[in-house]
């Protein structure tokens, strides 16, 4: 071999390598990538946990005040609270009656609905609280029975997590039929 081939074989390992300068600059952009990919990955993650907290609690808040209006429109009497109260429950007179009466309450964070002399059935799950249940009966004599119905509903969150928090007043009405 000549000495000109050494000289070109010694240059052509020398270039097929790396410099300490050039492996330190890979290192950080790949860092830089790697968590600025990672951040917007668990910023996702929060968005998707907390979308899925508030559906929770409204699809629980209004199943709740639907059943609650609905047996309201088809009750025939309200029974409790009385016309001009406010009450913690609602009582109804429904014409079926083997559902007669139909009582709403609210008992450890659930809200209830017990039908005749069946047993107290939970209208909320126990991934949610309700609380602040409130009835104002606005009935008037010239009036069929009128009803304003409050609660709230607020997600459980047993980890303390900012995107497990929830709460959400609902409020609604309801006149009767007939």
């Amino acid at each position: 071999m000549s000495q000109l081939s050494l000289v070109q074989s010694a240059q052509r390992r020398q270039q097929a390598g790396f410099t300490l300068v050039e492996l330190l600059l890979y290192l950080a952009v790949t860092s830089i990538i790697v968590t600025s990919v990672s951040g917007f990955f668990i910023t996702m993650l929060e968005a998707r946990v907390k979308f899925q907290v508030m559906s929770e609690v409204e699809q629980q808040g209004a199943q709740v005040m639907q059943q609650m209006t609905q047996t309201v429109r088809n009750g025939s009497t309200i029974t409790s609270p009385t016309t001009g109260a406010t009450g913690t429950g609602l009582t109804i007179t429904v014409p079926t009656g083997a559902l007669s009466p139909t009582i709403f309450d609210l008992s450890g964070g659930v809200i209830r609905v017990t039908e005749g002399a069946g047993a107290a059935e939970p209208l909320t799950n126990n991934r949610v609280t309700a609380s602040a249940l409130s009835v104002q009966n606005l009935t008037r004599p010239t009036t069929q029975g009128v009803v304003r119905i409050q609660f709230v509903i607020t997600s459980v969150n047993g980890s303390g997590r900012n995107e497990f928090s929830f709460s959400k007043t609902f409020r609604g009405s309801a006149t009767m039929r007939q």
